[in-house]
This record gives structure tokens, C-alpha cells and sequence, in this order.
């Protein structure tokens, strides 16, 4: 009985009786080569702009698409695909070449590998598709999404010490839960876009967290930026040079006397006023809020005087 092979690792499969005093080195390529390229092989393949390289993978004998995992090399751009067979496998595929790369059987769609991304890819038989479209737990350390787009995207919850998802687009995106020191979503565009709580290190950023109460003079703090100081007594004193641009702190006097504010800024105003102040009073369960403009100058509304 002539040998004959396997459908999608093309291992070679002796038949009975054959290769009598031979088969040890059809069992040695098998094993030794051919199944240890399919489950941990790692091979490079340079790629060119704009034309079709093909892979295979040869019966018997070893092929760069039985591999594993294949490292692309070489220029990619428009136009540019790896052919691969229509055996059914699992590939990991790093795309290190310099421009996108489409991962296909030939005449099919395939999915295009961006410059620099690893992903985990499948050929189902006719054509190469996604193989991992779900995560159940986005847990770690340093938890880094570049790229999340689909017709349906939802992360149920992002929290690590840093998590950040640079783009997540597509027709419906939720984000129910971002939450720790450092969680960020640089762009979230849709037709339906929600997130329903995105916490920072204070507290939810739809709310004003208060700090902790005061009743003594104080020194505000940038650990008070976008938090609200409730004091009852003392001098509230906003510093030179500490603040950047943009940061805000809000204060509510919570006694039945007014409070000072001393102003150390280079330039301090009250808002709708042009004169300079070094100080200021903040009226009986009055609020205001110190915008500074730039680390010397700061605008204060509300209710002072």
C-alpha cells in the first residue's frame, strides 16, 4: 500500500506493511520536523509591495506555511498578500515588514496584517480568517489594545495599573467600566458610543470628588486638581508656580463667616474684573473655582468679592 498523507499537516502516513527496515526515518521527519514546525515553528518570509508571495506546505517534507508562527519581513503596502493553503491550521502571524500585509488563501478576501501587529489568524478551509475576536479578562500589569474595530465592540471592563485602548471604533462600542491609575481611551468614535463609568485616580470624572475637609489655613495642592476643598475655617492659599494650564480647583466655605483666600499668583483675577488681587473673600456657603491659565495666573469665580 503506497504511503499517503495528512489533509492539513501533510504528514506522511505509512501504509501497512510498508517501508519495512525505512519507516524510522518517515517517523523521525514526522515528528522531529514536520509536527514540530506545525506547533512551534518560527520562520521569517520577506514579502514585496504590491505582489503575491505564496507558502505552502509540502507533503512529506518541510514548507514556511506548516510553521507556527511566521515573522514577515521585506516591503508591504497595497496590494501586498501571503498566500497561504486552504489547509485547515492556526497561524501567528508578525507582520515586521514595512506596510500592510493580507493573509489569504488565493482568490479569497483574507485579513490585512498592519505594519508592526502580531495577530492570530486561522484558515478555516476556504479562507484565512480571524482566530480570537473575544477576551474574557483583560487583567495585567500593562494591559495595551492599539486597535479595536467591529461592528459590535464592547469592553466590559479595562482595569490594570495601565490600560489603554488607542482606537476603539465601530457601529456599536461600549465601555461599561474603565477603571485604575492610569486607564485611557485616546479615541472612541461610533454611531453608538457609551461608557458608562471611565474612573481616574480621584473618582468618577462625571462628578466633583471633594477632598478631605479643612479646618485650618491651607495651601492648595495639585493632588486637588478637579476636586472640590470644603473648609470651615482658616486662610485658603493658591501658590505661584505649582499648577499648569488648564488645572482647576474648586472651594466651598462651609461656615457662616467668610473665608480668605490669599492669591500668591504673579497675576490674580477675580472673573469680570480686571484688577490684579492678592487676596480675596469667599462669601458664607459661597463657592468658587481657581482656573489657572498658566502657573503664575490664575481667574477665580464665584462667589467672592
Amino acid at each position: 500500500m503506497a504511503s499517503t498523507y495528512s489533509t492539513n499537516l501533510a504528514l506522511e502516513l505509512i501504509g501497512t506493511g510498508d517501508q519495512a527496515g525505512s519507516w524510522g526515518n518517515t517517523t523521525n521527519t514526522n515528528l522531529g520536523t514536520l509536527i514540530e514546525q506545525a506547533i512551534s515553528g518560527y520562520v521569517t518570509q520577506a514579502v514585496v509591495t504590491g505582489t503575491d508571495t505564496t507558502i505552502t506546505i509540502p507533503n512529506g517534507a518541510t514548507g514556511v506555511a506548516r510553521n507556527m508562527y511566521i515573522e514577515l519581513t521585506g516591503t508591504g503596502g497595497t496590494n501586498t498578500n501571503l498566500i497561504v493553503p486552504s489547509n485547515k491550521k492556526l497561524y501567528f502571524i508578525f507582520n515586521n515588514s514595512s506596510g500592510a500585509v493580507t493573509v489569504k488563501v488565493s482568490g479569497q478576501t483574507g485579513v490585512s496584517v498592519p505594519t508592526g501587529k502580531k495577530v492570530v489568524l486561522t484558515s478555516n478551509g476556504t479562507d484565512v480568517v480571524n482566530g480570537l475576536n473575544y477576551i474574557a479578562d483583560f487583567g495585567s500589569n500593562s494591559a495595551t489594545i492599539t486597535q479595536l474595530t467591529a461592528t459590535s465592540a464592547n469592553v466590559t471592563t479595562l482595569t490594570s495599573t495601565s490600560a489603554n485602548i488607542t482606537t476603539l471604533t465601530g457601529t456599536s462600542m461600549n465601555v461599561t467600566t474603565a477603571t485604575h491609575a492610569s486607564a485611557n481611551i485616546t479615541t472612541l468614535t461610533g454611531t453608538s458610543a457609551t461608557v458608562t463609568n471611565i474612573l481616574d485616580g480621584v473618582g468618577n470624572v462625571r462628578n466633583i470628588p471633594a477632598s478631605s475637609s479643612k479646618n485650618a489655613a491651607y495651601t492648595l495642592a495639585t493632588s486637588d486638581i478637579g476636586t472640590f476643598i470644603l473648609t470651615t475655617s482658616g486662610t485658603i492659599t493658591v501658590p505661584n508656580n505649582t499648577f499648569a494650564a488648564g488645572n482647576a480647583v474648586s472651594v466651598f466655605n462651609n461656615s457662616a463667616s467668610t473665608i480668605s483666600l490669599t492669591i500668591s499668583t504673579t497675576t490674580g483675577y477675580i472673573g469680570g474684573t480686571n484688577a490684579n488681587r492678592t487676596g480675596m473673600a469667599l462669601a458664607t456657603r459661597g463657592v468658587c473655582t481657581v482656573l489657572f491659565v498658566n502657573p503664575s495666573l490664575c481667574v477665580v469665580t464665584g462667589n467672592v468679592t
